[in-house]
């Protein structure tokens, strides 16, 4: 199965788990969404010939984030969804060192950063009222996805390598943070289809993105 026909294999997978979404059958969502998530994990794996610190810690996120897919169909169950947040929170953290490890400091680590940091704490204060005694755990997410995508900036910063691979990062950290906002409204805020509709494309692309990043490095 190369990089093509995963892609191909990908995009019906989506559109189907979305209709799921829509219709709130958990049973469809288990039925699709392990497959999907699943294909992200072996686009890294298939292009990874002699793995580099790199390459393995961008696996292990991509683990851990299929196991927290499969978590956050249970969104409705603290416990569970609780464990989900903690599994992609390991995996942002295997992204943001592999990021930083050959990142630099630079313009766009500077930009990206005061940007971010800014709007994660909007965000969170926007959030709190609703959050409960989720509190700690949300804060602890949006802190490390905020660290994330500093360190994708950083990379991004690093000229040496290859310029593709850096936008596949950086897009990808982009991406899966704007796709989390839309995770935490959909918890936190206002449940409807149209948080699932816009951000799980964003979430798969850049899952995607970040696992062919492993081919380029």
């Amino acid at each position: 199965m190369n990089q093509s026909l995963i892609l191909i294999s990908a995009l019906p997978l989506l559109g189907i788990l979305l209709y799921f979404e829509k219709k709130e059958s958990i049973k469809g969502m288990l039925g699709v969404k392990p497959i999907l998530s699943s294909l992200f994990v072996i686009t890294a794996f298939l292009q990874i010939n002699q793995y580099s610190s790199y390459q393995y810690l961008i696996l292990v996120g991509l683990v851990l984030s299929f196991i927290g897919d499969i978590c956050l169909i249970f969104f409705f169950h603290k416990k569970v969804f609780t464990a989900g947040l903690g599994a992609f929170l390991a995996g942002h953290v295997m992204y943001t060192i592999a990021f930083s490890r050959l990142g630099e400091v630079g313009s766009v680590m500077i930009t990206v950063g005061t940007v971010f940091l800014l709007t994660s704490v909007v965000i969170y204060m926007r959030l709190q009222a609703n959050l409960g005694n989720m509190r700690a755990p949300v804060l602890a997410y949006i802190s490390i996805i905020t660290v994330m995508v500093i360190g994708a900036a950083s990379f991004w910063d690093h000229t040496t390598i290859n310029i593709n691979c850096r936008n596949f990062v950086l897009t990808g950290a982009l991406l899966f943070y704007i796709s989390d906002i839309f995770v935490a409204r959909h918890r936190f805020v206002q449940k409807e289809f149209l948080n699932r509709a816009i951000g799980l494309p964003m979430y798969y692309s850049a899952q995607f993105l970040i696992a062919l990043s492993t081919g380029l490095i």
